[in-house]
């Protein structure tokens, strides 16, 4: 299962989890020490701000990004959680989740996935950009895009409510 949360919680995330893999979607990664517990194979950081488009001093998400975020996925054994997170735990660690759910499931219904995130947390909302890419990347002719516009914004927060996502 994958557990998203924002960077405040991540550390009782972890630790009442017993996550052994890691994702980290921040530009200001100083922000970040990896748990002792956690070795540095099992900690993706994504440098990047939580924007669709490009702006001056920020870093878009890029499919660069994407795909190391993909292939981290594919590579985690399962045999114990994933912990997701970005500052807030609402934008870019739902669009990470919803994109590793996509990618580990190749026959899941989109549709069902982004239902599964919105019953999990109401202030869910994925980036777009990030959800666009994925959505290339994995040859889901748009559906994974439809998927998050038919969930729509989740409800305004200053930090995400953390839920957890099974993947089947």
């Amino acid at each position: 299962m994958i557990h998203v949360c924002s960077l405040a919680r991540l550390y009782k995330t972890v630790d009442e989890t017993k996550a052994q893999h890691i994702v980290t979607l921040l530009r200001l990664t100083d922000r970040v020490t990896r748990p002792a517990h956690i070795v540095a194979d099992n900690h993706l950081i994504l440098a990047v701000d939580d924007i669709v488009d490009a702006e001056e001093g920020a870093t878009v998400p890029a499919q660069d990004h994407v795909l190391r975020l993909i292939d981290f996925a594919q590579r985690w054994d399962r045999s114990a959680p994933m912990v997701v997170h970005c500052f807030a735990g609402i934008s870019r660690s739902t669009a990470a989740a919803f994109t590793a759910a996509c990618a580990l499931n190749p026959q899941r219904d989109e549709a069902d996935i982004a239902r599964a995130i919105r019953a999990a947390s109401p202030t869910a909302s994925p980036n777009k950009r990030i959800v666009a890419i994925a959505d290339e990347v994995l040859k889901r002719d748009g559906r994974m895009i439809r998927a998050v516009d038919a969930l729509g914004r989740g409800v305004e927060a200053m930090e995400g409510h953390p839920f957890r996502l099974d993947l089947t």
